[in-house]
């Protein structure tokens, strides 16, 4: 396939796309009749790279339609974001917003239950283009977390709803106030009021909506409430055990995200921090055994001298299935070939704290979508 990269005024916002529209190694990001919906997400896809196929093009100037090509579940990923940013700034109006909600949600979740290891190499794995979005990213990765941990807790299947609903809607007012501190580090004290705010003004927007579950109203309120009292809006010491849900999902995966000065804390550290913050706790056990020790994203170090990155969990916490990505002298390679960990000659050796050789191979290669 022959690649062509796009300009801007090769997309129409708001219009279906003519052609599919792929990232630099061709992955699927946007197929042929689906929308690009706002300026802000155009500007965002042009700031990664995107590029056609120079066939669908010929076929374009042609007068020939061109076929879509049926998203694929990463493509699925990348889209799911924009349908929160879409949801967010619809949701200045009631109408329309609860259902919108529902859908997102009911994507989402069936995202996450097709395939749980690409969920959770998306929370790892954290891309640098997911850098500029953090809000939006942010809050699909917190929802897609609550709802492995309340699967492994047996939660009944509409409260698993119910978490996923408020953790997409805990943060509606304040998504792109978010991308701003992840980027700049920094808020003016009237950007701080509007942060400390945000929980009864998302609140107040899903009431007006017609939104009932009071489980769900009451996590997002509660969601920045801390055991001291220090927390906000109300400076409560106990919460909703959703509230609690989110808060956990929303403060581990806050730590291995990059910001600005700040690179993201190691996920064993990570899951330290949460065991002694809250210990004892069922969600705390349940989030450790979801993400593991070596979850799907980390780069490892293997015995047989090879660099690889984790795509699949395997039977036991310290054996991961991997995807090698240099040969045993450190060399890049082009294939991807998998390694099963419990081999005594791919055993992990040690885990690598420079993520960039990941970045440079697209994730469709990785699970076998691209050769």
């Amino acid at each position: 396939m022959q690649l062509l990269k796009l300009v801007a005024n090769q997309v129409t916002v708001g219009a279906p796309l003519p052609f599919n529209v792929r990232d630099e190694h061709g992955g699927l990001l946007l197929a042929c009749g689906q929308l690009v919906y706002s300026d802000n997400q155009l500007q965002s896809l042009l700031a990664r790279g995107m590029f056609a196929d120079v066939e669908e093009i010929k076929a374009l100037a042609a007068g020939r339609k061109v076929v879509a090509q049926p998203p694929t579940l990463f493509a699925r990923w990348n889209h799911i974001y924009w349908s929160l940013d879409r949801l967010a700034h619809a949701s200045q109006e009631p109408a329309g917003l609860q259902q919108g909600c529902h859908e997102l949600a009911d994507e989402l979740m069936a995202m996450v239950r097709q395939d749980p290891d690409v969920a959770v190499y998306q929370m790892v794995r954290q891309e640098a283009h997911h850098y500029r979005m953090y809000g939006l990213t942010h809050t699909v990765f917190v929802a897609a977390l609550c709802q492995l941990i309340a699967a492994r807790l047996e939660w009944p299947a509409e409260r698993q709803r119910s978490a996923v609903l408020a953790a997409l809607t805990m943060n509606l007012s304040i998504l792109e106030l978010q991308a701003r501190y992840a980027v700049f580090g920094r808020l003016t004290q009237e950007q701080r009021d509007e942060l400390r705010g945000h929980p009864e003004a998302a609140v107040a927007r899903l009431r007006a909506a017609g939104v009932a579950d009071e489980e769900w109203l009451q996590a997002v309120l509660e969601h920045h409430e801390h055991a001291d009292g220090q927390g906000y809006p109300r400076g409560l010491t106990a919460v909703s055990e959703l509230a609690h849900l989110l808060r956990l999902a929303d403060v581990f995966l806050a730590k291995i995200s990059r910001r600005e000065g700040r690179p993201p804390l190691d996920i064993k550290e990570a899951e330290r921090q949460a065991y002694a913050q809250w210990p004892g706790s069922p969600m705390v056990a349940a989030l450790i055994k979801e993400i593991g020790i070596y979850p799907p994203g980390e780069l490892l170090a293997l015995a047989s001298g090879e660099k690889a990155v984790v795509i699949r969990r395997g039977a036991g916490m310290q054996t991961p299935l991997v995807a090698a990505l240099t040969d045993k002298r450190g060399l890049p390679i082009t294939q991807t070939p998998r390694r099963d960990t419990a081999q005594a000659d791919y055993a992990v050796k040690a885990v690598e704290a420079d993520k960039t050789l990941v970045t440079r191979v697209p994730l469709e290669r990785l699970y076998g979508l691209l050769s």
